[in-house]
């Protein structure tokens, strides 16, 4: 196995939660050598997050935070205490980059913010994450998915005409936060390896979110040119077949309607006199006309098929369409199997599981997977004593006065 490309990059973890875990997670799957320091007694809250392994409620069991801490290191570390602080400024001497997602001004409340730490590492990369940014009149202000998903415009999109907008389900926001300041982080440490410096990386969920595609920036054109602001409309399209369909084993997802993809759907069916038909051709937004077709010739054909009939003949014919997998169909799916994407992971709580794998491969510098999420304070007698020079009598000491 060659080396991983971050093998040399240290990094000290005060993430958690979802959004800055996650970007330290990709950070230490291609090889950065994190050490996530946690609150003693409780650590990060999200091992507090189900869904958990058999099913038991356990600090090391939860899915989210194995998902997450995927070749960390966990060491317990009060920060609110003075031992603590100089403790870990002894960590910051020589790390590269530190992530934190506090709320802007507790790091400077603590004494750790980056212009004492500067001080102490004039190389560190500091990379703060936090909903509103570090600066402005909302950067005090609490969040939460939903907030963020408000706040975003998309919510004003999403929903039912005639109802209250409503959020999508799930927690994407907050990976996707992760995702950039994980990009945020590389950028800036190639920066500052050109530059012999260090750097303060601001990473704001709101302001990546304006930016994204996420039904914002073509309403935000839009809005420009026009000054209106678009409704809500339908999930449902009108013309056919665009839905979701039950087949013989399942669901499947087609987007076959229209001008464009009909004919093709025609050709499926191996029909393609229903494309020349002007019927349907102009009954293409008539939910009367949709019903008409639907029960004479969509559902016989797909209803006597399987899920992976229906998307071999729907690829074959070059309509967009997919099957609605299940967590087993992805788990045993030939693809993802081939491509070995699916990892197993023996953690010595949760047992052996199946985890996703690289998000992305490189012909240098693997994907690799040397150590599972770890457990609370895991790594304490390692960093502390071989790394710091503290005696294990020491680590006695500071577990008795609260500091790790």
């Amino acid at each position: 196995m060659a080396e991983q490309v971050l093998s040399d990059v240290r990094v000290l973890d005060l993430t958690w939660y979802i959004a800055g875990p996650y970007c330290t997670k990709l950070l230490a799957d291609y090889g950065a050598d994190v050490i996530k320091i946690e609150k003693p007694g409780e650590g990060d809250p999200a091992r507090r997050m189900g869904p958990f392994a058999n099913d038991e409620p356990l600090p090391e069991n939860s899915g989210l935070f194995l998902h997450l801490n995927t070749n960390k290191r966990s060491i317990t570390l009060n920060l609110k205490n003075e031992t603590g602080k100089r403790i870990f400024k002894e960590l910051v001497k020589d790390t590269d980059i530190l992530v934190e997602n506090f709320r802007p001004g507790v790091m400077a409340r603590l004494g750790l913010d980056y212009e004492t730490l500067d001080k102490i590492n004039p190389k560190l990369l500091m990379v703060s994450i936090s909903s509103f940014g570090q600066t402005g009149p909302y950067r005090d202000f609490k969040a939460s998915e939903i907030i963020l998903y408000g706040m975003g415009g998309a919510m004003h999109f999403t929903g039912l005409p005639d109802r209250e907008p409503l959020k999508l389900g799930g927690t994407v926001i907050q990976f996707q936060v992760g995702n950039v300041a994980a990009l945020a982080t590389m950028i800036a440490l190639y920066g500052s390896e050109i530059r012999g410096s260090g750097e303060h990386v601001d990473v704001s969920a709101m302001e990546m979110l304006l930016g994204s595609m996420d039904r914002r920036a073509p309403d935000l054109v839009a809005h420009q040119y026009t000054g209106e602001v678009g409704p809500r409309s339908s999930a449902v399209p009108k013309s056919f077949p665009w839905a979701i369909y039950p087949c013989k084993d399942g669901y499947i997802d087609i987007v076959g309607g229209g001008p464009y993809f009909f004919p093709r759907t025609c050709r499926m069916l191996e029909m393609p006199e229903l494309a020349q038909d002007i019927h349907f051709v102009l009954g293409q937004y008539s939910g009367e006309v949709k019903d008409e077709f639907e029960a004479k010739y969509w559902y016989p054909w797909i209803t006597e098929r399987t899920k992976e009939e229906f998307m071999e003949a729907s690829q074959k014919a070059g309509v967009p369409s997919a099957p609605v997998n299940t967590v087993e169909d992805l788990l045993n799916n030939p693809h993802f199997e081939q491509r070995g994407f699916w990892v197993e992971i023996d953690h010595p709580m949760a047992g052996k599981l199946k985890y996703p794998g690289a998000p992305f491969r490189m012909s240098e510098g693997p994907w690799e997977i040397r150590r599972p999420a770890p457990l609370l304070g895991e790594h304490n007698e390692e960093i502390y004593c071989k790394r710091l020079g503290y005696t294990n009598e020491d680590l006695v000491k500071l577990g008795e006065m609260g500091i790790i």
